[in-house]
């Protein structure tokens, strides 16, 4: 049976539980742009090594903000929102490739207009799919958000737990496939009215990246334990669970490091 929201613990905050997530979203973010920084700084011109310093010390500047006040939830979309508009100005200084369709130009989906918002936006959607499976898994209603407001036909839950992991787990796979060439802008379609799409290429080769990546493991920093970044979701959607039924005080987010 599904944990819809009239099963939820009366006492519970749900500002609690975005303040979670966002913290968990911004610092992922943050910790993506440190390890570019780390790996490839040196190599950089000095404009966009500033520019990866300056959103790294933008983006601690939210986070502190964050989780030392108290503040509403709309208050804190909104921090997100500033946070991810940090986080996209600096992302092509991730891209090392010189092809001029493989360059980031902001964000466009719905539909995607370049072939890095198609790749971010069909890595999103995997991503996705596997958070709505987790919850389901674990008895939460995916329909049911906290972060993202409900509408009909919304995974509105399955996006909230995506938020902390697509960083890590999508971004990072994306810049990884541009700049090993394992992806060009030959694997890509553009149809009419301007979207761009992955073609079926392209896409076998992303579907199998993302298997690999699954695979990789990390300690989960609450637990202490060691796990495939695949089974990730279903982590976090269990402690989500078990925080909205008393067994934990706090809902964890996945910090990586």
């Amino acid at each position: 049976m599904l944990l819809r929201r009239a099963q939820y613990r009366a006492s519970d905050k749900p500002e609690d539980i975005v303040r979670s997530i966002v913290m968990g979203k911004i610092a992922n973010q943050r910790s993506v742009l440190m390890r570019a920084l780390r790996d490839y700084g040196s190599g950089m011109d000095e404009a966009k090594r500033t520019g990866l310093a300056d959103a790294v010390t933008r983006l601690a500047h939210i986070l502190r903000r964050i989780e030392h006040s108290d503040t509403t939830s709309e208050a804190m979309r909104g921090s997100e929102g500033e946070a991810a508009n940090v986080y996209f100005s600096v992302f092509d200084n991730l891209i090392r490739v010189p092809e001029a369709d493989m360059r980031w130009r902001g964000r466009s989906r719905r539909p995607p207009l370049d072939p890095v918002n198609a790749l971010l936006s069909f890595l999103y959607t995997l991503l996705t799919h596997d958070c709505r499976s987790a919850c389901e898994s674990v008895g939460l209603d995916p329909a049911v958000g906290f972060l993202h407001r409900d509408r009909p036909g919304r995974p509105s839950l399955a996006l909230d737990l995506m938020e902390e992991l697509r960083p890590v787990l999508a971004d990072r796979l994306a810049v990884s496939l541009i700049n090993r060439r394992q992806l060009t802008s030959k694997d890509f379609d553009k149809r009419d009215g301007g979207a761009v799409l992955l073609g079926e290429d392209g896409r076998k080769c992303v579907l199998a990246a993302w298997q690999e990546r699954k695979k990789e493991e990390r300690t989960h920093p609450f637990l202490d334990e060691r796990a495939p970044l695949g089974l990730v979701p279903y982590v976090q959607a269990q402690m989500l669970a078990r925080h909205l039924r008393g067994d934990l005080d706090v809902y964890p987010p996945w910090f990586w490091k």
